[in-house]
């Protein structure tokens, strides 16, 4: 009996032994997945603590926690002096962001959606995006102007403008247009930090989207620098260049193109002005082809200005094919969801605009 007890209980210590050298398989920490709606919130957050000259104001933004929830819990943590709730008067409450800006202060505009900031665009162009150069570069107008742009979904013609060229047009801002989370929390903190107007279009069907934060991006430090946009798929047969919610679109076109050997480059632009041309002449000067991909209207679009610049420029002569559009239908959105959905750029539409300029 005793034998076989001390039997067992060697043959336990050895298990016990031969474990412990073996030591366990360490995976990979799970990539920390985060909604465009909590990078913004989480941006917003960073910078009001940072510097206290930062201010939020705009309808609902306080005690409603914003239309769209991207300022959640910022008036409870930074009180009524920092995050103000305003009159729905988008001429009054941008006239004294504006003002706050002159005055020394860093004020993020909220507009519910950029189609309102047409009634304060005097405010933009005029005041904020002038009045640099008017000074002779004395006064600056460190403020940001931010809110959903283009294209949600049944809210017809009044609601669904992207303004992306509007704004681009006019020097003096800068305009900044996020796809994805991290570059939604790197941009809106570089562009709350730069003392010049900043024009930050979102995407309202894009705020519940979630995706995988880098370790970098999860710093309080991480910013993305404005004007340089960034490929996210290599590609050898086309550039597809787009913007906003767009570059999704063309990431799941490239995808189906590969299954038929159509390797595609698709650069996510990050920021319209200043455009990042070189990088895509770069890509157009390897891929020989260019198809840009946008929401808004054809005419004079961003898609326009890109075709214009490399038609311009060394990359012109690499072009295989002429640089095709794929845009939004020239007319103001319908609201029934058939219309709505052939206004729109769909997948097939950049599917098809690709086949067409590589000829198969």
């Amino acid at each position: 009996m005793a034998a076989s007890v001390r039997c067992f209980l060697r043959s336990g210590k050895n298990a016990l032994s031969a474990l412990g050298r073996r030591g366990f398989h360490k995976s990979a920490p799970a990539a920390v997945q985060m909604m465009v709606r909590d990078a913004l919130n989480q941006a917003m957050d960073e910078e009001l603590e940072r510097d206290e000259r930062v201010f939020l104001l705009g309808e609902e933004v306080a005690q409603y926690d914003g239309a769209y929830k991207v300022s959640r819990g910022l008036w409870k943590k930074y009180g009524d002096k920092r995050i103000i709730d305003t009159p729905i008067t988008e001429m009054g409450f941008a006239g004294i962001a504006v003002g706050a800006a002159m005055a020394g202060l860093r004020p993020i505009c909220e507009f519910m959606t950029f189609n309102f900031s047409m009634q304060a665009i005097d405010q933009i162009i005029n005041s904020a995006a002038k009045t640099y150069y008017m000074s002779a570069g004395f006064q600056s107008v460190p403020i940001v102007f931010r809110g959903p742009n283009g294209a949600s979904a049944g809210v017809a013609a009044q609601h669904s403008q992207c303004f992306a060229a509007w704004y681009a047009h006019c020097p003096g801002l800068k305009v900044v247009s996020p796809w994805n989370a991290e570059d939604a929390k790197g941009l809106l903190k570089s562009a709350i930090r730069d003392d010049n107007p900043v024009v930050f279009l979102e995407n309202e069907l894009m705020y519940g989207v979630p995706f995988e934060m880098s370790e970098e991006s999860q710093s309080k430090d991480f910013t993305i620098p404005i004007g340089k946009a960034k490929v996210e798929r290599q590609g050898t047969h086309v550039s597809l260049v787009s913007h906003s919610r767009y570059v999704s679109h063309c990431l799941d076109a490239a995808v189906v193109l590969a299954k038929e050997g159509i390797e595609c480059e698709v650069i996510n632009l990050r920021t319209i002005r200043p455009l990042d041309v070189e990088c895509i002449e770069t890509s157009v000067m390897k891929t020989n082809h260019l198809v840009t991909v946008e929401g808004g209207w054809p005419q004079f679009g961003v898609g326009a200005e890109i075709c214009a610049r490399i038609m311009e420029g060394p990359a012109f002569n690499y072009l295989d094919a002429p640089a095709t559009r794929v845009t939004g239908v020239d007319i103001p959105m319908p609201y029934a969801k058939i219309l709505e959905d052939n206004s729109l750029p769909q997948i097939k539409d950049i599917i098809f605009s690709v086949k067409k300029t590589l000829n198969v």
